[in-house]
């Protein structure tokens, strides 16, 4: 070869369409930049599959770490950090086969569903058959009035910023009693998310009709549901509704970033 190339090894949701809609516009601010073929061209693999097998070409498992890390002077070095736990360290790490978690697949993860007021005692039987249908398991479920600070803090942090609008939003989440639900499948939060769509029903509505707050959401203050959108924002939600555990064994996952 007449110059070497960088080989990176990538982790994210979404990995594949997203790694492949960034470089499409990399590849076309190149190309409106330089006529010559002269900068950088790139190539990603397409599958999990051939992932695997390039990855087992170029890493080898002592290359590949995974867990809290943090990317220092990434532009020369290139390297990602990983700090280990030791005894008053404040970051932890653990090792994990980057070839192992390609075989494993997705990951069970824990999310929470809060079903707000006034619609739960009326449409329980089709969420919770919505619920079915998308291979969700039902690991948690609770009835309970929320307090003014826990309902502020479930609020988006768009919403967060406007003083009316939160009053609004914590007028209504105080209203009645809510039903939480902590559901458990691989991808678990994302693909909650997906499912409940934009916060605003009208939006949702002019997506996909089958979006749940497009089915059950009157207005952006009553928009039938609250999801974790996040998996730390998960992590913090069933702490918060289900302190004294779930029905059964919480994930792995789950269990590691509450330490």
């Amino acid at each position: 070869m007449s110059s070497p190339v960088l080989v990176c090894a990538l982790r994210g949701a979404d990995a594949f369409p997203a790694l492949a809609a960034a470089l499409q516009g990399w590849t076309q601010s190149r190309d409106r930049l330089s006529t010559v073929d002269s900068l950088p061209r790139a190539l990603m693999a397409l599958s999990p599959e051939v992932t695997f097998r390039q990855a087992i070409l170029f890493f080898t498992e002592a290359d590949l770490v995974t867990g809290k890390a943090q990317f220092y002077d990434c532009l020369t070095k290139l390297t990602q950090i990983c700090f280990s736990l030791s005894e008053g360290d404040s970051w932890r790490c653990r090792a994990e086969s980057l070839f192992s978690y390609l075989q494993a697949g997705a990951q069970v993860l824990c999310t929470v569903l809060l079903i707000k007021p006034g619609l739960w005692s009326r449409r329980l039987p089709g969420i919770l058959w919505n619920v079915h249908l998308e291979k969700f398991s039902v690991v948690g479920m609770k009835h309970l009035d929320l307090e003014a600070a826990t309902a502020s803090a479930l609020l988006p942090w768009e919403v967060q910023q406007d003083a009316a609008a939160v009053k609004a939003h914590c007028a209504y989440l105080t209203s009645g009693t809510v039903l939480v639900l902590c559901l458990q499948r691989p991808n678990a939060v994302k693909k909650l998310m997906d499912l409940l769509g934009p916060e605003d029903p009208q939006l949702a509505q002019a997506l996909d009709p089958r979006l749940w707050r497009a089915q059950y959401g009157t207005s952006t203050v009553q928009n039938a549901f609250y999801g974790s959108r996040s998996y730390p924002m998960a992590v913090r939600d069933v702490k918060l509704f289900f302190p004294e555990g779930l029905c059964c064994a919480q994930c792995q996952t789950v269990q590691e970033q509450e330490v």
